[in-house]
C-alpha cells in the first residue's frame, strides 16, 4: 500500500489521545466506569449504529449521498455518527486496544486482500477473486 505523500510514516493515522481522556474524565465523573464494560458498550454501539442507519432506511441512493448536508436529516447523522464514534472509542479504551495500530494494520490487509489491479471496480468479496 503506498503512503499518502502527506503522511510520515511515524505519524498517526488517527490520534483518539485527547478524546479517550475525555471519557475517561465524563465516565469518572458521572461514576458510569462500572457501567462500561465491553459488553455493554458493544451493545450500546450497536444501538447507535442502528439509530444512523434508521435515518438511511427508506431513502434512495441519491437522498442518501445527501443525508450529511441535507437540513431535514444532516444534525441527526452528525449526531449519530459522533455516537458511534464515541462508543467506538470508549471500547477500543476499555479493552487496550490502539486504534491507531489496530486501522494501520487493517488497511494493510485489506491492500492485500483487495489488491487494485485486481479488483478496480468490482464489489465482490476478496474470497470471491
Amino acid at each position: 500500500m503506498a503512503e499518502s505523500s502527506e503522511q510520515k510514516p511515524d505519524e498517526p493515522l488517527i490520534d483518539i489521545t485527547r478524546l479517550c481522556a475525555e471519557q475517561d474524565k465524563f465516565a469518572r465523573e458521572r461514576d458510569w466506569e462500572q457501567f462500561h464494560s465491553p459488553k455493554n458498550l458493544v451493545m450500546a454501539l450497536t444501538g447507535e449504529v442502528g439509530e444512523l442507519s434508521e435515518i438511511f432506511q427508506w431513502m434512495t441512493e441519491a437522498d442518501s449521498k445527501n443525508a450529511g448536508s441535507d437540513p431535514a436529516t444532516s444534525q441527526a447523522v452528525k449526531d449519530e455518527l459522533a455516537d458511534v464514534l464515541l462508543y467506538l472509542v470508549r471500547l477500543s479504551s476499555t479493552l487496550g486496544v490502539d486504534l491507531n495500530e489496530a486501522v494501520a494494520q487493517k488497511l494493510l490487509k485489506n491492500a492485500r486482500k483487495y489488491p487494485a489491479e485486481k479488483v478496480k471496480g468490482k464489489s465482490k468479496k476478496y474470497s470471491d477473486y
